[in-house]
């Protein structure tokens, strides 16, 4: 009894024993300087040059800045009185810090001209809390679009403005997050200056790698600048023509910052997804000045890292801002001989400072059995985690090979998973039989969905901005969002329960399940249609829409005093609730000029360049299999 009981309080004292995940409090030895890191900032960057006036961003985002300071992130497990330092930045071809100090009446601008040697011309007052800076902050927000409404300037920078955000956490020794506010192509004489090398002709060639690689170092040096100093950089941009995401996002790549894209923007039409979007970003639970390790034990070990990421050794990955809506893929190798009374030992460990300033290291702890049973790993498998990570990889193979040869791998690869459960595990009797693991049963269906998505297979139809946009979103996708990502949520509206407060059943998604007097909704995470049938009833549209005209302009649904209406607002409220993107909704007339651009992600069905659709390729995925089997 006494050595269960001693056994009993070892295991309490030592979560590893017992906890899959736990946290503890570092020591000064793992932060920088062996000094406790302070509180880390928020540091808005906003564009003020003409287009960014003339859409009415920079009235929206000072009268919304109020709201959106309000959901600055709370560590729940820390001192609520730490709150994050916030500061401000504009820029359009110079730079201009604002003292935001609360005891001053009125705020205080500085202009850095010289954006080749960027400097930081203060340090006390830049970096205020924002409930004492409050009174300062309203005053700057009111200020700023009066001081440059009248604007003209279109030639922008963008690199020296990035820098100003860094040198201005750098010198409060303090990590963060920049949230960039950008309009367009940086072809101010800058460094960081940057050509226009848009030709979407080359999307989809052997070629393509050249235009959706980085056009120049720069903005990767500013990436790894970012990650010295803890600091991450979330691109908004605003472009109506060629920005070069490619050059430009290496910032957000290597400092694990992310990139939203709102082309065209206009602040009447777009201004709920912009402000939800910042909203969302900064209120989520966010680790900063991160350092993550993967350890595994004998028999194993971690040899490619996918994700937003960068790495100084061949261990360790920096990344200086991590939440909840990102992910990162680990191939781990097995190149040594186990035992099946063997167990496996995977453990992540993340350093990472908290939203308050304390340090903090989270372990995550995996243990897996082994088996010489190839049955019990096909029973085992999860499906949408291997998807997650097949798309992570065929997004870095790109910069490498020819979409060409990433598909034939693909294929490949799932053909070998099959035939080798097909070989191992089904019955000899049904040679002829296409037979699928339960767990894997949908494989074929996803893979297909990979090689026709527009992350390999876009070409000439989309930008190059489009496409270089896509492969960042999947590079940091978590699994929940790629699964419907690749396979998009297809929901039948013209038939609901207006009492019911669930979701509509999902469809198949394929145009066969549309009907002529339907309405379905269609979301990936990304985008949103609201199709419409022809012989969809007056009634229905006119309880909706309010009028017998559907406006296929409009992005929003009006609000009107009636059950339908209100149900079908409800309904998309609530699937925009399960993304952590704000998808702007476009409504699609049956037979109408958008109903392409909708059948593009009906992926069960054969795409107009002629990748074929799911039951097509599932037999040609069988002829594969019994390829390797008769080997």
């Amino acid at each position: 009894m006494i050595i269960l009981s001693t056994s009993i309080t070892i295991s309490h004292e030592r979560p590893e024993l017992m906890l899959g995940t736990y946290e503890f409090i570092a020591t000064k030895d793992y932060c920088r300087n062996n000094e406790f890191p302070k509180t880390p900032a928020i540091i808005f960057l906003i564009d003020v040059s003409y287009n960014n006036i003339k859409s009415g961003l920079i009235n929206l985002i000072c009268s919304e800045m109020k709201n959106i300071l309000k959901n600055l992130p709370k560590d729940t497990n820390g001192d609520l009185n730490k709150n994050m330092k916030v500061g401000f930045i504009t820029y359009s071809n110079t730079v201009h810090f604002y003292n935001i100090n609360s005891n001053l009446t009125q705020p205080q601008m500085l202009v850095v001209g010289d954006v080749h040697e960027i400097f930081m011309p203060l340090l006390d007052g830049f970096l205020c809390d924002a409930n004492e800076s409050e009174a300062v902050i309203d005053s700057l927000m009111t200020q700023i679009p009066l001081m440059f409404c009248d604007s003209r300037e279109t030639e922008t920078i963008l690199a020296p403005a990035i820098q100003a955000g860094i040198e201005a956490l750098k010198a409060s020794d303090c990590p963060g997050k920049l949230i960039v506010l950008h309009s367009s192509l940086p072809i101010a004489e800058a460094p960081g200056k940057l050509k226009n090398r848009d030709d979407r002709k080359l999307l989809g060639t052997d070629k393509e790698k050249t235009i959706l690689t980085s056009q120049n170092n720069i903005y990767e040096d500013i990436g790894k600048d970012c990650i010295s100093v803890g600091c991450s950089v979330d691109l908004y941009l605003f472009n109506n023509s060629y920005i070069d995401i490619a050059t430009i996002g290496q910032v957000c790549r290597l400092s694990g910052g992310q990139v939203f894209k709102y082309t065209y923007f206009q602040a009447n039409n777009d201004a709920d997804r912009l402000i939800t979007d910042i909203i969302n970003n900064i209120s989520c639970p966010i680790g900063f000045d991160s350092v993550m390790r993967v350890r595994t034990s004998t028999g194993l070990r971690p040899t490619d890292f996918y994700g937003h990421l960068y790495m100084p050794n061949t261990t360790d990955m920096e990344i200086a801002s991590i939440d909840c809506n990102k992910s990162i893929g680990v191939e781990i190798k097995h190149d040594d001989k186990l035992n099946d009374d063997d167990c496996v030992y995977i453990q992540v460990a993340l350093l990472y400072t908290s939203s308050s300033g304390i340090r903090r290291i989270r372990i995550i702890n995996l243990s897996l059995k082994t088996s010489s049973q190839i049955a019990e790993l096909y029973r085992a498998c999860d499906t949408d985690a291997v998807i997650n990570f097949f798309s992570k990889q065929c997004v870095f193979e790109l910069f490498k090979n020819t979409p060409k040869s990433i598909k034939d791998n693909l294929i490949k690869k799932c053909a070998t998973i099959l035939s080798a459960y097909r070989k191992h595990c089904a019955s000899p009797l049904s040679a002829s039989r296409l037979i699928l693991p339960e767990c894997m049963k949908l494989l074929p269906l996803y893979v297909n969905c990979i090689l026709k998505n527009d992350v390999l297979s876009g070409g000439s139809e989309m930008t190059v901005d489009d496409k270089s946009y896509i492969i960042m979103a999947v590079t940091t996708m978590p699994v929940y969002t790629s699964v419907f990502y690749f396979y998009p949520r297809l929901l039948p509206l013209h038939d609901i329960n207006i009492d019911d407060d669930k979701l509509p059943q999902q469809l198949r998604c394929s145009i066969d399940k549309f009907t002529d007097n339907g309405v379905f909704l269609l979301e990936n995470g990304i985008q949103m249609f609201l199709w419409l049938g022809q012989e969809l009833s007056a009634e229905w549209i006119q309880a909706v829409f309010g009028s017998h005209v559907v406006d296929t302009d409009r992005t929003t649904l009006p609000v009107l005093d009636n059950p339908l209406n209100q149900r079908i607002r409800d309904i998309i409220a609530q699937v925009r609730a399960e993304r952590h993107l704000y998808m702007k909704l476009t409504i699609v007339r049956q037979r109408g000029k958008l109903e392409m651009v909708l059948r593009h992600f009906l992926v069960e069905d054969r795409s107009n360049d002629g990748s074929p659709g799911y039951v097509d390729f599932l037999c040609h995925m069988h002829k594969e299999i019994k390829q390797l089997l008769n080997q």
